[in-house]
């Protein structure tokens, strides 16, 4: 096995250019840096000898390791209890503030985004439906995927008895050339399915990728996450 300093070691020299007792140095200050107790210790350790919270912390120490001006955090707090996640959320928001780095994070958590987040990105098959504000969207979707999955939210579940969306999503070798949530929205017409649709400017700052947004507006609904 590779311990949690050695794997660090070989990024930080490899980004840096840096010797080994300089690299030892930045690898403590990469631990420190993630909020782990007794970085010392943590680098001794084997992966398999952390838990998922410090694992989590040392996968990001690795990314910070090349000083990235961007950091992608690909579904960040997945299989984390909820007070990790939001310790890992925290990390994250302290990390961009010291450093001024971007952060992009992929989730199907309405939570995260919710909590993370200044701007979103709704994706389906392939294709961003919706571009906006985090609170934006959260009080009024523009798509109809955008209003499903708000209306589909697991943090709901003890309110109303949450609906499903219908259908599946097509496969990359079935996208059609029109809009690809077509099948499964309830107010699809002819408009939809005619041919390709336009990522259009429908409000200051907001992107829909939709021929009736305004239907969408009135299905979506103010969400609390």
């Amino acid at each position: 096995g590779v311990t949690v300093g050695s794997q660090l070691r070989e990024v930080v020299r490899r980004n840096q250019g840096i010797g080994r007792k300089a690299g030892d140095e930045q690898v403590l200050a990469l631990l420190a840096q993630v909020q782990l107790p007794n970085p010392e210790q943590v680098m001794r350790r084997y992966p398999h000898e952390l838990s998922g919270g410090m694992a989590q912390r040392v996968c990001i120490a690795l990314a910070l390791a090349g000083q990235p001006r961007l950091l992608i955090a690909d579904e960040p707090t997945t299989a984390l209890d909820v007070t990790v996640q939001a310790e890992i959320l925290d990390l994250l928001r302290s990390l961009q503030e010291t450093t001024g780095m971007a952060v992009l994070i992929v989730s199907h958590d309405c939570g995260v985004i919710a909590d993370a987040c200044d701007r979103v990105a709704v994706m389906y098959a392939g294709q961003a439906v919706e571009l906006a504000a985090v609170e934006e969207l959260f009080a009024r979707p523009l798509h109809p995927y955008s209003a499903a999955l708000l209306a589909a939210n697991p943090h709901r579940a003890t309110e109303i008895p949450l609906p499903a969306i219908p259908g599946r999503v097509p496969a990359p070798a079935q996208w059609p050339v029109s809009c690809r949530f077509a099948e499964r929205c309830p107010h699809r017409d002819d408009a939809c399915t005619a041919g390709p649709i336009a990522a259009n400017l429908v409000a200051p700052g907001r992107m829909s990728r939709c021929v009736r947004p305004e239907r969408a507006a009135s299905l979506g609904e103010t969400v609390d996450v």
